[in-house]
């Protein structure tokens, strides 16, 4: 008996979890439920972060955790719960399929059946923002060599584990140098040790582009989190309906698992929503906990379901469907059809499904690290020359020199365009005259100067190099 932490959520949530149990119970799943409370009641109850301390003790005694959609209130800054857990329990791998269930369920890609998984820990996600100016909001986007070769490892054992035959990274390496730049340095370095799955890279806009129009090339896709959001629930709903996904967020030693959809909150209480996406997360989770002969089973029943046409409505069609279903009602044609085998959609078989080995990267010994100058963010309403002219006479008796001033992210000074559109927020960039190394003292060196001169620093960046190759990015048109 493998006991569960369950969480029925907000808005649809409790429906689709009630129905979620209702099959679970029926096919026998060796199960022992301990519910806790979550989400929006909890935070509007005072708790901030919208969990109590006895849930987060169940999550992390139980080790599986189902968990119906929450919803996080708007305004009050609050954090979404989602991505709370996700990274608190160190659920790195967020795994998606997207199947289609051509021709019983209307989709204008018949052949689809990708799995996108998605690094669940870092990038955006990280939600490091801060007001600079009156004018200029930032976000800090974090990627590190460990998270980024964890996820990518895990996505070649994967495809390795479900007998799939390429690895597909989406980057925006083009751009992003420095952090999709990585990205994709450790995906071709991994790609090498597994010989016997093809690979291939795609930019993500013509990536993503590619899914809309041919999901068929692709096998299993990985990318960082904020595209990885995006792009599943694209390919979730081309296959038919988003609310048909449920996936799996796993660590090294918790898991969790979900519906990809939110709480729907206009159609909670109807008994209209499709407890799908929950119930496939649930049959993820069965193979999780070691019951594929019961995954298999459910998952098999469901297929029989669709293919009778017995439908809710976000997937009815006139044309395609026999019978419009509430959340309910859909549960108990699905117990009715346990023991059942789909006659056309390709029935799971118990023993096609490996466990994927949950890859342990740890952060390796640091590399030889110097430091070659400074990035320092001022706020100023001035015209480029003006705080350039200034900049270049506060610092005039130190080490540093200013090499050169960029507005979001353009150079702008010396010999920048008056065409150049800019805001009161500028990238000051100071280097040793000759590019030689220094010191952390010459920074704090420069930085009294600026103060001193009344200028406004609200950040600074320190530019490194590592084994000497530069670790920063140029300003465009530098």
């Amino acid at each position: 008996m493998t006991k569960i932490t369950i969480a029925k959520g907000d808005g649809i949530g409790p429906e689709i979890m009630d129905a979620t149990l209702a099959v679970l119970k029926a096919a026998g799943a060796n199960l022992e439920f301990e519910e806790i409370q979550v989400g929006e009641k909890v935070y509007l109850s005072g708790n901030t972060s919208g969990i109590p301390k006895e849930a987060w003790d169940a999550i992390k005694t139980n080790k599986i955790f189902l968990k119906a959609p929450i919803t996080t209130p708007q305004g009050g800054g609050y954090k979404s719960l989602n991505v709370t857990m996700r990274k608190t329990l160190g659920l790195f791998a967020n795994v998606r399929p997207c199947v289609s269930y051509h021709p019983f369920v209307n989709t204008k890609h018949p052949v689809m059946d990708m799995v996108i998984i998605r690094e669940n820990e870092e990038d955006l996600y990280a939600g490091i923002e801060h007001q600079q100016t009156e004018d200029v909001v930032q976000c800090l986007k974090l990627t590190s060599v460990s998270g980024s070769e964890r996820i990518i490892r895990y996505a070649f054992e994967f495809a390795r584990a479900h007998n799939r035959k390429k690895v597909t990274c989406f980057s925006k390496d083009n751009i992003l140098k420095q952090t999709d730049g990585l990205f994709r340095r450790i995906f071709n370095e991994v790609a090498k040790e597994y010989p016997d799955l093809e690979n291939e890279h795609w930019i993500i806009d013509i990536g993503s582009a590619k899914i809309a129009n041919k999901p068929e090339q692709f096998d299993v896709v990985v990318m960082q989190n904020l595209y990885g959001d995006i792009v599943s629930d694209i390919a979730a709903e081309i296959s038919g309906s988003v609310g048909l996904g449920g996936s799996s967020n796993i660590g090294e030693s918790v898991a969790m698992f979900e519906a990809i959809h939110g709480s729907a909150p206009d159609i909670a209480g109807k008994n209209i929503a499709n407890p799908s996406g929950l119930l496939n997360a649930a049959v993820m989770m069965l193979y999780h906990v070691g019951e594929p002969k019961t995954a298999a089973m459910i998952h098999n029943a469901w297929l029989k379901t669709l293919e009778e046409g017995l439908h809710t409505a976000d997937i009815y069609s006139e044309n395609l469907s026999k019978k419009r279903l509430g959340t309910k009602e859909f549960a108990e044609a699905v117990i009715a059809n346990l023991g059942k085998l789909p006659n056309k959609l390709k029935a799971k078989d118990e023993s096609q499904l490996s466990s994927v080995e949950v890859p342990i990267v740890r952060f390796k010994a640091s590399k030889k690290k110097e430091l070659l100058g400074v990035d320092v963010f001022v706020d100023a309403q001035v015209k480029p020359n003006e705080i350039g002219e200034k900049l270049i006479q506060a610092s005039g008796n130190t080490q540093l020199k200013l090499e050169m001033i960029t507005n979001r992210g353009v150079k702008v000074f010396p010999d920048g365009f008056e065409e150049t559109f800019c805001t009161n927020h500028w990238r000051c960039r100071f280097k040793e005259a000759n590019g030689k190394i220094i010191t952390m003292s010459e920074v704090i060196e420069l930085l009294n100067a600026l103060h001193t001169a009344n200028i406004d620093i609200i950040k600074t960046e320190n530019l490194y190099q590592f084994d000497g190759v530069k670790a920063f990015s140029l300003g465009q048109g530098q």
